[in-house]
C-alpha cells in the first residue's frame, strides 16, 4: 500500500489554501478551469499569483513566464524562478525613470512583494533556512513602499494583546481623507499560510473601492508574528482580534462607524474569525470564507483506518517516524510535503503527532452559541476536506447565519481565481446586513 496515497490528501487538508482543486489528481477532469501543468498544488499557487493582478499585485505575463520555467512538483525550481522574478521586478521598481508616477511605484512594489511571498511557499522544511527571513524582509520592505504610494497611504501598527505574550501586527487603510467621516470598516484576518499583505489584494482593495476602511492583522503562527516573535498558532483567537477592535474603536473612532464593524476570516481564518466573534460582541457582522466547524474532524476523515489507528492509539513515535521518513525520501505528494513542512513550522513543533494533537483544539462547537451578530458562511463546490462543515456552522448559528455556496469557477477554496465574484457577493450581503 503506497503511503502517499493516504498521507497526501491528509496533509493537503492541513494546507488549507492548497485545497483549490479539492482533488489531488493531475488532470482537468471534473474541474471548472484549465490546469496550468500537471501538478494541482503548483496550479493553485499559479492561480493565486494570477488573481493578484486585479489589484496591482502581479502581472499576467511574468507569472505565466514563471509557470513555463518551473519544473512541476520541484520545490527548488519553484523557489528559484519566483526569487529571480521578485528580484527582477524589484530592480524595475528601483529604476528612477519609473518613479515619476505613484501608480508605477505602487504596482511595481506590490508585484515585487508578492513574488517574494511566492518564493517563500515551499522553503519551510529546514527552519534555519536563511531564506525564510530574507524573503520576508524583502517582501515587507517592498510592500511598505507600495502602500506608501496608495492615494491614502497605508500604515503599519503594532497592538499588544493585554496579558498575553505577543503583539498583533496590523496595517490600517483609510477609504477617505475626511477625518470626520465615519465609514464602515473591515477587519481582515487570513488563516494557515497567507499573509496580511495578501489580505490587501484579497479583500482590502475591493473594500476601499466601495468606501470601506480596512485593517488587516496577523497573530501567533501567522507569517510576521511567527518570524519576529517565535510563536505558533493559538486556538483562543479572541486574544488576537480584541486588540484590533480596540484600535478601530479608540484610535480610529473618528473615522469608524461603530455600527458597521465587520470581521472577515479567510481560509483557516474561517475558524479563527468564528472563535473571535464568539467573544467580541462589538462586531456588527462576521464573514467566514469558508465556515469551519472542526479542524481535526476534517483532516481525520482523510486518514485510512490503519494509519488513523496508529495515531489514535497513541503510537506517536511510530507515526512520526513513518511520516517524516517518507517525506525526506520524496515519497509524499506535493500537497502532503508542503502541508507537513508548513504545518510543523506554523504550529511550532517538529512532531507530526503533536501537530495533530494541537489541531483538535480548533473547533467552534463549544463557543458558537455565544456569537450574537449576523454571519455570512461561505462554502465552495470543490471543497472536499471540510465537506458539510460550513452547513454545520450555519445550522448552529440558526437565523444569525446566511449560507452561500460558491459554484463553478468560483467553487475553489477561498474562491481563488474568482475574486470579483467573492467581493460582489460579500459586499452585497453586507449592504443588506450591516
Amino acid at each position: 500500500m503506497k503511503f502517499s496515497t493516504y498521507t497526501g490528501p491528509l496533509f493537503a487538508a492541513l494546507a488549507h489554501s492548497r485545497l483549490a482543486a479539492g482533488v489531488t489528481n493531475s488532470t482537468d477532469e471534473g474541474l471548472p478551469t484549465f490546469q496550468l501543468g500537471n501538478n494541482t498544488a503548483f496550479n493553485f499557487e499559479y492561480l493565486v499569483a494570477l488573481q493578484n493582478s486585479l489589484s496591482g499585485g502581479a502581472d499576467i505575463g511574468p507569472v505565466l513566464g514563471a509557470v513555463k520555467d518551473i519544473t512541476p512538483g520541484d520545490f527548488d525550481s519553484y523557489r528559484d524562478v519566483f526569487y529571480k522574478l521578485a528580484n527582477a521586478t524589484k530592480a524595475q521598481a528601483e529604476d528612477p525613470d519609473n518613479s515619476y508616477s505613484p501608480a508605477n511605484v505602487r504596482d511595481s512594489w506590490f508585484s515585487a512583494s508578492h513574488y517574494f511571498r511566492r518564493t517563500d511557499v515551499y522553503i519551510h522544511r529546514n527552519w534555519s533556512n536563511p531564506l525564510i527571513k530574507t524573503v520576508w524582509d524583502e517582501q515587507t520592505a517592498a510592500f511598505d513602499k507600495a502602500i506608501a504610494a496608495l492615494p491614502i497611504p497605508g500604515k503599519r501598527v503594532q497592538l499588544p494583546s493585554a496579558g498575553r505574550n505577543f503583539t498583533v501586527e496590523a496595517i490600517w487603510y483609510s477609504a477617505s481623507e475626511d477625518q470626520n467621516a465615519k465609514l464602515p470598516t473591515l477587519i481582515v484576518g487570513n488563516g494557515y499560510d497567507a499573509a496580511q499583505e495578501d489580505s490587501y489584494h484579497y479583500y482590502c482593495a475591493a473594500a476601499l473601492a466601495r468606501g470601506w476602511n480596512c485593517v488587516t492583522y496577523e497573530g501567533p503562527g501567522q507569517n510576521t508574528v511567527r518570524r519576529t516573535q517565535d510563536i505558533g498558532f493559538i486556538p483562543e483567537w479572541e486574544y488576537v482580534v480584541t486588540p484590533v477592535v480596540d484600535y478601530a474603536l479608540s484610535e480610529k473612532k473618528q473615522v469608524v462607524d461603530e455600527n458597521r464593524l465587520v470581521l472577515v476570516g479567510n481560509s483557516f481564518g474561517g475558524y479563527l474569525a468564528a472563535r473571535a466573534a464568539a467573544f467580541e460582541p462589538r462586531l456588527s457582522a462576521a464573514v467566514l470564507a469558508p465556515g469551519i466547524w472542526d479542524f481535526y474532524a476534517g483532516i481525520s476523515t482523510l486518514l485510512p483506518e490503519e494509519l488513523l489507528g496508529v495515531y489514535e492509539a497513541g503510537n506517536y513515535t511510530k507515526f512520526d517516524d513513518e511520516v517524516l521518513s517518507r517525506r525526506d525520501a520524496g515519497e509524499l505528494s506535493t500537497e502532503a510535503t508542503w502541508g507537513l513542512d508548513y504545518g510543523l513550522w506554523v504550529f511550532k513543533t517538529h512532531s507530526p503527532s503533536e501537530f495533530f494533537n494541537l489541531a483538535k483544539q480548533y473547533r467552534v462547537e463549544d463557543v458558537i452559541h455565544r456569537i450574537s451578530m449576523p454571519v455570512f458562511v461561505g462554502d465552495a463546490e470543490f471543497e472536499d476536506v471540510f465537506t458539510g462543515q460550513a452547513q454545520q456552522v450555519k445550522d448552529a448559528l440558526g437565523d444569525k447565519g446566511t449560507y452561500h455556496e460558491f459554484k463553478g469557477v468560483a467553487g475553489y477554496h477561498c474562491q481563488s481565481g474568482a475574486q470579483q465574484e467573492l467581493a460582489r457577493t460579500i459586499f452585497a450581503w453586507l449592504n443588506k446586513t450591516s
